[in-house]
Parts: C-alpha cells; structure tokens; sequence
C-alpha cells in the first residue's frame, strides 16, 4: 500500500533516530519564521547532522518540498542548492499569510532466509521487489512513512494551511505555529490517518547546544484526545520529534523478538521560538 509517492529514505532513517546528544537527525528549517514586505523571501535550509541545525554531517535533498501556501495552492522553491553539508531552497512569499513546507518520505527494510541464512534490506519499497530473490523464505517487512514540516508566515498570519492532512503520523498545532516567543504554551494534536492518537511522547529538543554543552531536551505525552501542550523555555530554533508505534523493549534472554510493525511513522518539525 502506498501513502506516499516520494521514496526519501535518508530522511525517515534519521527521523527515527533516538534522542541523544550524538544522533544523527534530519532536519529542515526557515532562515526566519516570519517576514516582512511586499513580496518577501525565506530561505529553508535542510541537513542531516548530529548538531541540530549545525551542517555538520550531510545535507538533506529538498528537491521534492511541497509548499502550501495560504490560499490551498502549491508554490515551487526557487534556486534549489546542495552543498555537502547543506541544502537550501528560496521561497517567494507571493502571497500574505502562513505557508506549510512539507518533506514526505517512504523507505522499506526487511529480513529473510535464502539458503538457511538470514539476510536484511533496507531501500524504496520500488526496489524491493527487484531486489530481494524470489527464493527468498519468512521475509518480513516493515514500512516506514516519514513527515518532516516547518511553517513560515509572511506579514499576516492566516490558518488556512493549519488543517490535517488525514494519512501518516501528523502533528497539528492547534495554536498558531509561528510568532512563538518564550514562556508561551503551544497546544498541538497528534493524529494518526486522520485520527486522534493519545499516549504519544514527542521530544522537544531546543538548538544551540553547541553553544550551551547541555542538550536540555525533553518530552511531553499525548492525553486521551491527542493533545498535548509545549511551554517554549528558551528562545530557539525548536525540533519536535516523534514516532509510532513504540518500539518493542528487548525480549528476555531466550525468549523470541517480537515480529516487526508492518508499519512506522515519523514526524518531525521545526518551530522557532522568539524572546518575550
């Protein structure tokens, strides 16, 4: 089954990765969150770094963003660059009001026998078919289908771009997402095909710890509506991360791992964060 026709693997493998202080993370955001002027630009950065927001590892291709913007149209980026650590995308702001900048991602891995020996893959769902022999015997697979969004607004912020997209893992701010400043509460959703998705734990991890040496990230849960609040503590550039379902903990010694999830789902976000 396909959710989505965009085959970005790079991106939902450093989605999924754990929050820790030496974790690679895919990561896209604007140079500014908000602009000013008739006709404004932003530039939208995007890397894969074990610093958030420091281009330190690779860059991460922005060739397929989709840009929404505040009346319901697509807009195409302008003067796409990939460097070796960074990408960057420009973005005329045509219009008044708040865009939505999407990455969707879709990669496979899967495990099998061929000849009694146990064999892994990872790569496009396309490729798997071809990839993987005919012969091979209990192949299991697991889907993962990645969402990677930041928001920008130019002027006047609008909502019309603040509605769920109803396929994957989604995370709507139900409070303006831009124009954030510091001790503000910021109330967001978590939905799943469309659906409320309670008890989810997203990590909230501020950047500039290459400044500061404490990493200072934490988490907030999702209640029985799929809602959850984030108190912005510092001014920053934010990166909010998720998952599902939760990862399986590691069977006792001698008992059988549990099969794989047919199906994983990452999200992640980056919202910046203003002082009072």
């Amino acid at each position: 089954m396909k959710r989505f026709n965009l085959t970005l693997a790079a991106i939902a493998l450093a989605a999924c990765l754990p929050l820790s202080a030496h974790a690679h993370r895919g990561w896209m955001a604007p140079n500014v969150a908000e602009v000013e002027g008739k006709e404004p630009w932003v530039t939208i950065h995007g890397a894969i770094s074990e610093d958030l927001f420091v281009a330190d590892h690779r860059a991460l291709a922005l060739d397929k963003l989709i840009v929404l913007g505040p009346d319901g149209k697509t807009l195409k980026p302008e003067n796409l660059r990939a460097g070796q650590q960074l990408a960057s995308a420009d973005l005329k702001l045509v219009q008044p009001g708040t865009y939505k900048i999407s990455l969707l991602s879709e990669s496979a891995m899967a495990s099998y026998k061929l000849k009694g020996e146990t064999k892994r893959w990872r790569g496009s769902p396309e490729a798997m078919a071809k990839e993987i022999p005919a012969g091979a015997e209990d192949l299991q697979v697991t889907t993962t289908y990645g969402r990677m969004e930041t928001y920008v607004t130019a002027n006047d912020a609008s909502d019309a771009v603040l509605k769920p997209v109803g396929k994957g893992l989604e995370i709507l701010p139900l409070d303006h997402p831009t124009g954030l400043m510091t001790g503000q509460k910021t109330r967001f959703r978590a939905l799943l095909d469309g659906k409320p998705l309670p008890g989810l734990t997203v990590g909230v991890v501020p950047g500039g710890v290459r400044y500061r040496g404490v990493l200072k990230e934490f988490a907030v849960t999702s209640d029985a509506k799929g809602e959850f609040t984030v108190t912005w503590p510092m001014a920053e550039m934010y990166w909010l991360n998720t998952s599902y379902p939760p990862r399986a903990p590691a069977p006792a010694e001698g008992q059988p791992r549990p099969a794989p999830a047919k199906e994983r789902f990452s999200y992640s976000a980056t919202f910046e964060v203003l002082p009072e």
